[in-house]
């Protein structure tokens, strides 16, 4: 897979951090940005999280207040019942992700333009025929001009940060003065030589606030070079390799040199070909082409923005097609030992916007969404990590909060573990019941693509069940059951002032989960009182307006502006509300959908309104949400995104999500079922989509349409029949294990 949809290239350099291109291995990234002359390669690690003295933050013990807060909710006390769920009230932050430090690389002597050289408007001396990229396909970040090039990426297969230089002589060093830097975090930098080897070390220490000591890098440079008081001078090409560690008690310098002695004798391009044969398959899985002339395919990346910014009222095709391809690299790369953050595994700054942590009641499972469609099983893996790690907290949150059996997740977690403690009568996260569930889907949804066995995680579903069941109350004199407290994230029924009181009953999300959990939870133990609870859980609720309530309890008003659209669950991820199936729920979820407004444009609200509507066949509103991110100026030249338009706050949702949300619109599928072309974007009149995975074992080989017809190529690991769905009428088909089968359909077959 090669061609110039498979990279971005710019020939503007990134003065600002925000525009460095990036690479990964899903535990060490990389920014680099800068000058020709002066170039900086911003290093990050998924454990980097400065202490705060949350680490041992424990859950409230709110079991014996639950009788009394169920009252005033009842009782429509809801505000009472808020400050009885908040603790103590504080509002505790998980420890914020950080970069760690920027190796520096600055031309000696005369500038790189050379003698005389021309400057740029700012006075920068030029470099002649500048050009920086990103391979998809190698994970490479390479910086080139007349007579000098850098080459970097982040090795899967080694750990290690790799650059190779060759230019004219230039000093490297490293610098721990990145914007928003903590006075209390002190750095120390040196270079030295032993054993023949020249190191350069970074060492960042901590304020002591019940967290790890601090943080280290350490790089080996190998050519014609020379220690320079705390750098080391290159004359001439020279390799970098770089290790990263975050120790708990004292430095682990003299490991880390250690692991680097052990690649004393590695070449550049050994390297990368090791790299390469664990990245370049998994990136390799899926591909989008959308018809894109070649010239459009060959434009700058900045061009390919200014395109879309001259007209944001229409989806740039060529600019769609890299979003696509660029969203699947960064995912990859953002995933390995931790799925991704907030910002993916990138940061220049110490000032990350919600510390940079994984926030788990949407932006996290946004960015999963083009794991198991995409064909990228490594980032889902990554997630179970983070889950297995955290399960014994969730047990001790369900256990401290309810009294309960079971799992309650917390609503943020910074890595280190998944007590839930961010809580406040404005976030009453211990009332968000659902949170496990909605996180183990993937997993689940992941064994539903492969048919390989659930194993532990069969049960952690079972426990979710059990929460879910343990929690269920009696609502009213009948007996009726129903969650309280309820709480649809991030947001309450409006009180009599039009204020949004969070804690409430019956969450849509909550029924859904639960119902959901409870049959998930028959079909893994055999047990039927789980069929029985799930038939005594409270329907969905319709308002007089007939869009779908965000809470089954009458006389609740939403605010109808916000970001969060939880009360679609049934729709996306569930698939439980259908056009098909369930014809009048999914026309409520649609009105719902359409009646939300927008709160202040964030990102995953509206890239969480496109998927709702491409499970409800919508095309039109897909693209619509999607004009809502491309039209607004939300990604930087690395094709990194922004949380809000006119790239504020680096954030990674809408790049992460954006290849689920094309998928979602061209492929849907589900065991037995296959439905192709579902929500088509009205712009997106041909194009070929290889590689998808749906649930049911099937994989999409290669899915081609034009106006008036769709042919698919599809192939199951299973011997099964499959119904397939197209604009154009429908079949069954007999699909044979391991073997491609072709499914054709045409608009003139269709009448």
């Amino acid at each position: 897979m090669t061609g110039p949809v498979h990279r971005i290239w710019d020939t503007v350099p990134a003065d600002g951090w925000e525009d460095a291109f990036l690479a990964g291995n899903g535990e060490y990234g990389i920014m680099v940005h800068g000058q020709p002359h002066s170039e900086r390669i911003v290093v990050n690690h998924h454990r980097f999280v400065l202490p705060n003295g949350t680490r041992h933050a424990r859950p409230p013990r709110l079991a014996a207040l639950l009788p009394r807060i169920r009252e005033l909710i009842l009782a429509g006390r809801r505000a009472e019942a808020s400050r009885l769920l908040a603790g103590d009230g504080v509002l505790r932050w998980t420890q914020s992700f950080h970069p760690g430090f920027a190796l520096t690389i600055d031309a000696a002597g005369e500038p790189i333009g050379g003698p005389g050289g021309s400057v740029d408007a700012a006075g920068v001396p030029a470099a002649p025929d500048y050009r920086r990229h990103t391979d998809f396909d190698t994970g490479e970040v390479v910086v080139q001009w007349a007579g000098g090039q850098r080459r970097s990426f982040v090795s899967r297969a080694d750990r290690l940060i790799v650059t190779h230089l060759d230019m004219a002589d230039c000093r490297v060093g490293a610098t721990g003065e990145l914007p928003g830097r903590p006075a209390g975090v002190r750095y120390a930098v040196s270079a030295y030589r032993r054993d023949g080897l020249v190191f350069l070390r970074v060492r960042g220490r901590y304020p002591r606030a019940g967290g790890a000591y601090g943080f280290e890098g350490l790089t080996l440079l190998r050519g014609e070079v020379t220690v320079d008081a705390d750098g080391v001078l290159v004359h001439g090409p020279a390799l970098l390799l770089t290790v990263l560690d975050r120790p708990e008690h004292r430095w682990h310098s003299a490991a880390l040199a250690r692991r680097l002695a052990g690649h004393r004798d590695a070449r550049y391009g050994a390297l990368l070909a090791r790299h390469t044969a664990r990245h370049a398959p998994a990136y390799r899985r899926v591909s989008l082409d959308l018809d894109v002339p070649a010239a459009q395919r060959a434009l700058p990346v900045g061009e390919l923005l200014a395109r879309q910014a001259a007209d944001p009222h229409t989806p740039d095709t060529a600019l769609l097609e890299r979003l696509f391809h660029a969203g699947r690299y960064l995912l990859l790369s953002a995933s390995g030992v931790l799925p991704p953050r907030l910002t993916g595994l990138w940061l220049g700054s110490w000032d990350a916007a919600w510390a940079g942590d994984f926030t788990t009641d949407a932006n996290l499972n946004l960015q999963l969404a083009t794991a198991t469609v995409g064909a990228l099983p490594e980032v889902t893996a990554a997630h179970a990590r983070l889950v297995g790690d955290q399960v014994d907290d969730w047990r001790r949150n369900a256990r401290a909060v309810y009294g309960a059996r079971g799992l309650l997740a917390p609503s943020r977690t910074d890595g280190e573990h998944g007590h839930l403690f961010h809580l406040h009568p404005d976030w009453p996260f211990a009332a968000w019941l659902p949170g496990a569930h909605w996180l183990l889907l993937p997993l689940y949804e992941q064994h539903l693509v492969t048919g390989e066995p659930l194993g532990e995680v069969a049960g952690w579903l079972v426990e979710v069940a059990e929460l879910l069941a343990d929690v269920l109350t009696a609502t009213d004199s009948d007996g009726t059951l129903g969650f309280v407290p309820s709480y649809s994230a991030e947001t309450g029924p409006l009180d009599a002032t039009g204020v949004p009181v969070h804690v409430a009953v019956n969450a849509t999300m909550d029924i859904a989960a639960a119902r959901h959990a409870f049959t998930v939870a028959a079909t893994l133990t055999g047990d039927d009182r789980w069929v029985r609870l799930a038939a005594r859980l409270p329907a969905y609720r319709v308002e007089q307006d007939g869009a779908l309530a965000e809470w089954a309890w009458p006389g609740y008003r939403a605010d109808e502006n916000h970001r969060h659209v939880s009360h679609l669950y049934p729709v996306w991820p569930l698939g439980e509300i259908t056009p098909e199936d369930t014809p009048e729920l999914a026309a409520a979820a649609h009105r719902a959908l359409r009646r939300r407004g927008d709160e202040n444009l964030s990102a995953h609200g509206s890239l969480h309104r496109a998927l709702a509507a491409a499970r409800l066949h919508d095309g039109p509103l897909v693209q619509a949400n999607l004009l809502k991110i491309i039209g607004r100026d939300m990604f930087f030249r690395s094709l990194m995104s922004a949380h809000n338009p006119g790239r504020v706050t680096y954030n990674a949702d809408a790049a992460h999500t954006l290849p689920a949300v094309l998928i979602e619109s061209l492929v849907q599928g589900r065991p037995g079922r296959l439905r192709l072309l579902p929500a088509p974007l009205p712009g997106l009149t041909g194009g070929t989509l290889r590689g998808v995975t749906c649930p049911g074992r099937i994989t999409v080989a290669e899915l081609a349409w034009q106006p008036g017809t769709v042919r698919a190529r599809l192939v199951s690991k299973a011997t099964q029949r499959l119904r397939v769905r197209s604009p154009y009428g429908e079949t069954v088909v007999r699909l044979a294990a391991d073997e491609a089968t072709e499914v054709a359909f045409t608009a003139q077959a269709a009448h």
